[in-house]
């Protein structure tokens, strides 16, 4: 099945700097690289949240995503 995707818009200079920094890393992409970065972000984030919440309430949020369509 195919993934939904979306544009995101960052600066040239920024692009330019970045496709530099990949160079010889494996990353065949900048975009590949930006979506590496993000959901290690995301992850770094999620695991602080857990971290903060009880279980019943990391379910309690949950179920309200899901219950919103995000699940």
């Amino acid at each position: 099945m195919e993934q939904d995707r979306v544009t995101l818009k960052i600066p040239r200079p920024l692009y330019e700097k970045l496709k530099t920094v990949i160079e010889g890393s494996g990353f065949r992409s900048v975009n590949e690289f930006v979506v590496y970065v993000l959901r290690d972000l995301v992850s770094l984030r999620r695991e602080e949240t857990e971290k903060d919440l009880s279980k019943d309430e990391i379910e309690a949020i949950k179920q309200r995503l899901k219950n919103l369509g995000y699940f």
